[in-house]
C-alpha cells in the first residue's frame, strides 16, 4: 500500500459552470435542509447521507446517474502511475470539472474488491446494521442501488473506524467488455494504471439505535470520474490500481481537521473493526 499526498489547494470553477457539484435540496416541508446530492451535468446522480450526522452513511445511485467524466486529453497519461498528484496536468484537468473549493489531492494504490449489495462484504448489510440496526420504516438495510468497491479500512481510535469505498458513476455491467479485458491483460503484465475520483468524508454516529456495536463511522467515499474499466479489471484480476483522490474539504459531514487526518490514517496498515468483547 502506498500513499502520496499534496497540501490542501484550491481547485475548480464557479459552481454554475462545474460538471459535478454537491447540492442540498430545499426541504419540501418542515424546518431544516432537504436531501444532500451529488449532481452531474445538472442531474442528481447520488443521494448522500442526511445532513444531521446521526443517520446512517449513504450513497444511493439515482435514476439520472448516467454519465462518467473521463477526459480524452489526459487519457494517455493515466495508463500508468503518476509521479505526484500534479503530474502531467491531470490535477488541473479534472479540477476544472469541479466546483471551486479546497481539496486535498492524494495518490493511493489500492486493490479493490467488488461488492454487490446484499452479498458478502456489503457494508450496508454488515457493519452499518451492527451499529444502526435495519431501517425502521423499510425493515431492511440501506440499499445503495449500485455495486461498489471496498478498498481499505482501519481504526481511527477506540471509538471510531475508517471505511473506504470507491463508487462508480455507472454500474460495472455498463462497462465495455473489451476494455475491461484489455486492462486486465495489462495489469496481469504488471501495469498499474491510474483512476481519478472526487471524494468526501462523512463522519456518522447514531444518537441511539438497535445495533450492538456503537461507534463513529468515518466513511470516505471516492466517486469515480475516470477509471471505471480499470477498477473492474483490477477487482477481476486481483491487481492494484492507482487512485488520484480529490477529497473536497467543505462538502462532507466532517470538519476540516478530520479531513486533514486522512493522509496519516490512510497510511496505517489495514485493520478490520475489532468489536468489544468479540
Amino acid at each position: 500500500m502506498t500513499i502520496r499526498h499534496g497540501d490542501p489547494r484550491t481547485l475548480g470553477v464557479q459552481a454554475a459552470e462545474a460538471r459535478l457539484r454537491f447540492e442540498t435540496e430545499p426541504r419540501a416541508f418542515g424546518p431544516g435542509p432537504g436531501r444532500r446530492l451529488l449532481v452531474v451535468d445538472a442531474d442528481p446522480a447520488f443521494e448522500l447521507a442526511h445532513w444531521c450526522g446521526t443517520c446512517p452513511f449513504l450513497f444511493r445511485r439515482l435514476e439520472t446517474a448516467r454519465e462518467t467524466l473521463s477526459l480524452d486529453g489526459v487519457r494517455e497519461r493515466l495508463t500508468g502511475p503518476l509521479a505526484d498528484p500534479d503530474d502531467g496536468g491531470v490535477l488541473d484537468a479534472f479540477g476544472a470539472l469541479l466546483p471551486e473549493g479546497e481539496y486535498l489531492p492524494k495518490l493511493l494504490r489500492v486493490e479493490p474488491r467488488l461488492v454487490v449489495p446484499g452479498h458478502d462484504g456489503d457494508y450496508f448489510g454488515g457493519e452499518q446494521v451492527a451499529t444502526w440496526g435495519i431501517d425502521a420504516f423499510w425493515g431492511l438495510p440501506q440499499y445503495p442501488h449500485t455495486p461498489y468497491y471496498r478498498t481499505y479500512e482501519t481504526a481511527v481510535d477506540a471509538f471510531a473506524h475508517l471505511y473506504e469505498f470507491v463508487v462508480p458513476m455507472v454500474p460495472p455491467t455498463w462497462n465495455a467488455r473489451e476494455r475491461v479485458e484489455e486492462y486486465t491483460d495489462l495489469m496481469n503484465g504488471g501495469a498499474v494504471p491510474t483512476a481519478v475520483a472526487v471524494s468526501i468524508l462523512d463522519v456518522c454516529e447514531p444518537a441511539a439505535g438497535d445495533g450492538t456495536d456503537h461507534y463513529r463511522h468515518w466513511c470516505l467515499a471516492h466517486f469515480l470520474l475516470d477509471g471505471h474499466h480499470k477498477f473492474e479489471a483490477a477487482a477481476t484480476a486481483g491487481r492494484p490500481v492507482e487512485l488520484l483522490s480529490l477529497p473536497a474539504l467543505g462538502e462532507g459531514l466532517s470538519d476540516r481537521g478530520d479531513c486533514l487526518e486522512l493522509p496519516v490514517l490512510r497510511g496505517r496498515a489495514p485493520a478490520a473493526r475489532q468489536v468489544s468483547g468479540a
